[in-house]
């Protein structure tokens, strides 16, 4: 069981020395030196060590848009692909000029392409967004087989539902980085609950804390 997310010391930052790292560290699990044979050859190298220009020469530089431009630039991308939700379209639109006036080509698809009926996933009325009119599903296989279509050398996402993003990432040909998530509540910033957990959504997040603290004592 790994717990990076609660350690302290980040000897990995750090050292390469594994002799630093605490214990039930992945830096330490035997297949170390498999991941660094790994990064030496083909596709993964070529994005790895692209990936690490992008940082070294961008950090708290570029925006996110810039980074991707830079990105695919480095990898010698001019054909890009962006699966996008409808509710962001607007800005899909502003995204497409940005990009094509940067010189990339761009196939973009939105999520409810193909008109599927949310019917064919057995969802009763009840569970649509709006019972008693047709809706159609959110389709990221049919964005990721489209944009395999178009020979999309790298794809995007846009604001795709939680589970969609999930489908489309696991379809996709070809690589995929995340422009934006959508969150319709946040304005699209989704780490503001976050950085809200100890605060404001306090009750939302841990139920259990709340629960406890509702109780009467004794």
């Amino acid at each position: 069981m790994y717990s990076c997310a609660e350690c302290g010391r980040l000897a990995c930052c750090e050292s390469e020395d594994a002799v630093a790292s605490p214990r039930g560290c992945p830096s330490c699990a035997p297949e170390r030196e498999h991941l660094l044979a790994q990064y030496e050859h083909g596709e993964t190298r070529h994005l790895a060590r692209n990936a690490a220009l992008v940082e070294g020469h961008g950090y708290c530089r570029l925006t996110r848009i810039e980074e991707i431009m830079d990105f695919a630039r480095r990898c010698g991308y001019l054909r890009l692909g962006m699966a996008f939700c409808v509710g962001l379209q607007a800005e899909a639109a502003v995204v497409s000029r940005i990009l094509k006036a940067n010189g990339f080509a761009l196939d973009s698809v939105a999520c409810k392409n193909a008109a599927l009926p949310k019917e064919k996933l057995d969802l009763a009325e009840d569970d649509k967004v709006t019972p008693g009119e047709f809706e159609s599903m959110c389709n990221p296989l049919g964005q990721a087989q489209a944009l395999a279509r178009a020979d999309t050398e790298l794809n995007l996402l846009l604001g795709l539902c939680v589970g969609h993003d999930s489908l489309f990432m696991k379809n996709s040909v070809a690589p995929v980085t995340v422009l934006a998530v959508k969150d319709r509540v946040l304005g699209h910033n989704p780490l503001a609950a976050i950085y809200l957990a100890d605060s404001y959504y306090c009750d939302r997040l841990f139920p259990a804390k709340a629960k406890a603290e509702d109780s009467p004592a004794g």
